[in-house]
């Protein structure tokens, strides 16, 4: 785990006013309710879930999960992968595809590493160059008498990773099967387009696609009479379908934990639990103008590619427009359409809050992130969480 710098373990305790910006802060408060919420949901619904560790990136989070009874962890990196388990994280799958040797090399260290600590590392295939591939670093490694669980992702209609449902889903688990050092896992299904879909029913009629080619799948094995171990997949966005489908026995999502403002855009199903912001951009005033201001939180504080974030906990009659300043500045302009008709403005120095687009490559662009319990007003720091993936792409 990172190094935390001294300044900033001296704001534990302070109140949140001391936190400089911009600076990714953790309302402590609705992590822990999103937590215990998803804890619960899973538990009534009977599946496992394996959140996904490429939304917070730390080690830290990942135990606060698997202590509210987490099954794992999901990664799409071995350099993620590696990052979690120099943390203590022992139960890790890759639910991506890795073929680089080189990677492959690694895969094989990191899982003779876990099982000898009595954990897991498990991946995803979708053809058979990969699972031979991965058998052979396994080998070269002397990865021990443990065979490593490999799931085969299937194209549930994203049209990305996978191979095509039903036979040749049949024919790589045959591949993996016939590999000593390899263990048929089940399958990975998981559509995440379908997670930014914005109705409920356009939500649901996606996964109802998503389970024919899952259940086409399951028949084909039972033809070749090959038992599936497990069905996983899911996101934030889908997941009360996928729990309801009594096909999947693990859930993953990622952002329930923090949300973001695309996530916020999205029609809650009813079904779902009540998911709450919990991940901030704190920014100030730092230059201001007859018809607009400017925060210092740019680019490189908030990720933009699901769009500009949203200033939070402003009332109507003081609704303000974040535009695009670049890198270091954030451009705020009154909104009248949304009840500012007076021109109000932040005055030099006023403290902002900012929910970000998307929170996953949010997190990657900052090496700290600052829990607060209490809230934004007279919230205290808590503790300093390390985003030990940052940069982890390899």
């Amino acid at each position: 785990m990172k190094h935390i710098p001294e300044h900033l373990q001296a704001l534990v305790g302070q109140a949140i006013k001391r936190i400089d910006t911009p600076a990714l802060v953790i309302d402590l408060d609705a992590m822990d309710r999103n937590i215990e919420r998803m804890a619960r949901f899973a538990q009534q619904h009977g599946v496992l879930w394996r959140p996904h560790a490429k939304l917070h990136k730390s080690a830290l989070i990942a135990h606060l999960l698997e202590h509210a009874g987490a099954s794992g962890h999901c990664v799409q990196k071995i350099s993620e992968a590696e990052a979690l388990a120099e943390g203590g994280i022992t139960n890790i799958f890759i639910s991506n595809e890795i073929v680089a040797p080189t990677k492959l090399e690694r895969v094989a260290k990191l899982a003779k590493a876990l099982n000898a600590e009595g954990g897991r590392l498990a991946i995803a295939v979708d053809c058979e160059a990969g699972v031979s591939r991965l058998a052979q670093a396994l080998q070269q490694a002397q990865a021990g008498d443990k065979a490593m669980d490999v799931l085969v992702e299937i194209n549930v209609g994203q049209n990305r990773c996978g191979v095509e449902p039903g036979e040749a889903a049949v024919t790589l688990a045959q591949a993996i099967q016939a590999q000593p050092s390899l263990r048929f896992g089940g399958l990975q299904a998981y559509h995440g387009g379908a997670q930014h879909l914005r109705t409920a029913a356009e939500r649901k009629a996606a996964i109802e696609q998503v389970l024919k080619h899952v259940n086409r799948t399951c028949h084909e094995f039972d033809r070749a009479r090959i038992a599936i171990p497990l069905i996983t997949g899911a996101g934030t966005g889908t997941m009360v379908n996928e729990a309801a489908s009594g096909v999947y026995g693990e859930i993953q999502p990622g952002s329930f934990l923090f949300m973001d403002a695309d996530y916020a855009a999205n029609q809650r199903d009813a079904a779902q639990p009540m998911f709450e912001h919990a991940l901030y951009v704190k920014t100030q005033v730092m230059s201001l103008s007859a018809d607009h201001a400017v925060c210092d939180a740019g680019h490189k504080a908030h990720a933009i590619d699901s769009g500009l974030p949203r200033l939070h906990a402003l009332p109507a009659e003081n609704a303000l427009r974040f535009a695009n300043g670049g890198d270091e500045h954030g451009v705020l302009h009154p909104e009248p359409q949304a009840g500012n008709t007076s021109g109000w403005l932040p005055a030099l120095g006023e403290t902002l809050w900012l929910i970000p687009g998307h929170c996953d490559p949010t997190v990657n662009l900052h090496d700290y992130l600052i829990g607060v319990r209490g809230g934004r007003l007279k919230g205290v720091v808590e503790r300093i969480f390390t985003v030990d993936g940052r940069g982890a792409l390899t």
